[in-house]
């Protein structure tokens, strides 16, 4: 090799031993490793920096305002309520997300899917005293299994298909991946509903979190028209949600106090809440509920350009020692009271007829113009923004589906390119306000995407400097020329570099030795190509190795061990299996 290919791989090297490391960030560390390459004049400017305008990356931060325009509307919420419900146990519990996980994971970025089931799967385990260890980590790999299935449903496949395009040839279809992920799917789910709850750990901790004492009253009230009515508390969900307290409702007027599992709920009712601000949050996107108070409808802004702040009542302010209602705190402020806490007291009654004390805290609906304003004003305190909270804009559920869909059909069926079809969908949850701009931008994971446009680099110095086509041919020369040897060499190598690195740099780095193989062999690429990406995104026996087991794994007070056993059989045998079936679909 020469003195380029030879700096290639060990920046690439050095690269691989700080992400293994782990102080640093990912893109960091990419990063510098793009510059270094950079610098010794092993890539010029245009080709090192080429992959942040990559087809593939592009499409990623497009799919990020999908999901903004669907987590806002409230639709993910509604078919994670409406599809789940309450399972018995973690068996049953673990069949009820395979369907739902999986589908949605398919067709939507993994990370957003998994952050969005992860309180709901913690409720469950609180409400059914269910081990929780059972459930996050199938969580994860069920949304891993998912994302193999089209080429949208995970980064990595998004990646490989934008290589496959700079290469010069025709982009691959949204479903081109489909019958070999389906098979490793099937394969992967039925090992972890047979196999899986003798490996997954049965320790009875949760996810936990140090306990907020700030609790809100908020109140809510039951929609004629949603899926509540005629349900009990308990089968409606609303019975041990994580951190927030049922505490009466009022029907007709009515209190009912001390309200049991088996109350049946009525059209109309009005439920009055306590929890954290999180909970609170989060009781919004309950199907079949909306806020009590219907000031958050009459203030003059659209809701999707919204946020939630929180705001502490100042001795000065103008409402202070009034109700909400006499106060007339939304004609004043612009924005709407939507709960109240106070010291931990659990307030009774109707928001409107709460009268305001000197140090209550306020969680109000309100413009982002309410906390630069008030933070200079003498009505209130600690005057801050809910981060990753916004209101629910469920006028625009239906709007936000046919996006979704459209985006999906127009891709499957040819008539668009993924890239084209991404950017669209997520122009259109814009400009149709399923999502504010906001909300967009907040949604858009950039250091992701800084990531994977640094390993672009990475990979493209290995394909230009010849050491990838030298690394195929080492690889040729121990298993031979025989191409089902090589497939599986090829499979184990990103296998293992996939769990110390990110899948994307993995299969960056993997994609030209994979094209080098293909071609010193003379065999069709494609099998190369799929096989990459499975062993790429199959990514099981460590939480560093893909974004979802890591989240779960803080979320469940997992133990390294707890990954180790269970994904090291799960990585051998998806990877056994796409290297076994790719070439009976696609030959060599």
């Amino acid at each position: 090799m020469t003195l380029n290919a030879w700096l290639a791989v060990a920046v690439v090297l050095g690269c691989f031993a700080g992400l293994a490391w782990g102080r640093l960030q990912p893109y960091l560390v990419l990063l510098a490793g793009l510059t270094a390459l950079l610098l010794a004049g092993v890539l010029d400017a245009g080709r090192a920096f080429a992959g942040f305008g990559n087809p593939g990356v592009v499409t990623i931060g497009a799919l990020f305002v999908v999901v903004a325009g669907l987590r806002q509307t409230g639709v993910l919420a509604r078919l994670a309520s409406g599809v789940l419900g309450r399972p018995a146990d973690e068996g049953r519990a673990r069949l009820r997300l395979l369907a739902p996980v999986l589908g949605s994971s398919a067709f939507l970025n993994n990370t957003p899917v998994v952050a969005m089931m992860i309180p709901v799967v913690s409720d469950w385990a609180r409400a059914g005293r269910l081990v929780l260890g059972q459930l996050l980590i199938p969580l994860s790999y069920f949304a891993i299994l998912g994302g193999l299935c089209t080429m949208i449903g995970t980064s990595t496949n998004l990646v490989v298909n934008g290589l496959w395009i700079e290469s010069g040839r025709e982009g691959f279809g949204l479903f081109a991946i489909t019958p070999l992920g389906l098979v490793c799917a099937a394969v992967g789910c039925v090992f972890l509903l047979l196999v899986g709850p003798r490996l997954l750990p049965r320790r009875a901790e949760g996810a936990g979190g140090l306990a907020n004492p700030r609790e809100y009253a908020v109140e809510m009230v039951v929609r004629p028209d949603g899926p509540l009515p005629g349900r009990s508390i308990e089968d409606a969900g609303l019975r041990g949600l994580s951190q927030l307290y049922l505490l009466e409702i009022i029907r007709r007027g009515q209190p009912i106090p001390m309200v049991g599992p088996e109350e049946l709920l009525e059209a109309g009712d009005q439920l009055v809440f306590v929890g954290v601000v999180d909970s609170v949050v989060d009781l919004q996107r309950i199907p079949g509920l909306e806020l009590a108070t219907n000031q958050v409808f009459k203030l003059e802004s659209d809701r999707s350009a919204r946020i939630l702040a929180e705001a502490v009542v100042a001795p000065e302010c103008a409402v202070a020692g009034k109700t909400i209602r006499e106060g007339k705190f939304r004609t004043r402020y612009n924005a709407a009271i939507i709960a109240v806490s106070r010291n931990g007291e659990r307030l009774r009654g109707r928001i409107g007829d709460i009268v305001l004390q000197p140090g209550d805290a306020l969680l109000v609906e309100c413009l982002p113009s309410f906390v630069v304003e008030m933070r200079n004003a003498r009505d209130f305190f600690l005057v801050s923004q809910v981060e990753g909270a916004a209101p629910p804009n469920r006028d625009r559920a239906g709007v936000a589906i046919a996006i979704l869909l459209g985006m999906v059909l127009s891709a499957g069926t040819g008539l668009l390119s993924m890239l084209e079809a991404a950017l669209i969908a997520g122009g259109l949850m814009v400009l149709t306000r399923c999502c504010s701009q906001r909300a967009a931008l907040a949604q858009i994971d950039f250091p992701l995407l800084l990531t994977i446009g640094a390993a672009f680099g990475l990979g493209r110095a290995l394909a230009d400097t010849g050491a990838a086509a030298a690394l195929a041919g080492g690889l040729i020369g121990l298993v031979g020329d025989h191409p089902w040897l090589a497939l599986a060499a090829i499979a184990l190598v990103v296998t293992v570099l996939t769990e110390f690195v990110t899948n994307n740099a993995a299969a960056v780095i993997g994609f030209p030795i994979a094209l080098a193989t293909a071609g010193q062999l003379g065999v069709s690429e494609w099998p190369f190509v799929m096989v990459l990406m499975i062993a790429a995104s199959a990514s099981f026996a460590t939480p560093l190795g893909y974004q979802t087991n890591l989240m779960v794994y803080g979320a469940g007070r997992y133990r390294l061990s707890d990954f180790l056993r269970i994904g090291v059989p799960m990585n051998l045998l998806v990877s056994a299996t796409a290297v076994l079936t790719a070439p009976l679909i696609w030959s060599f």
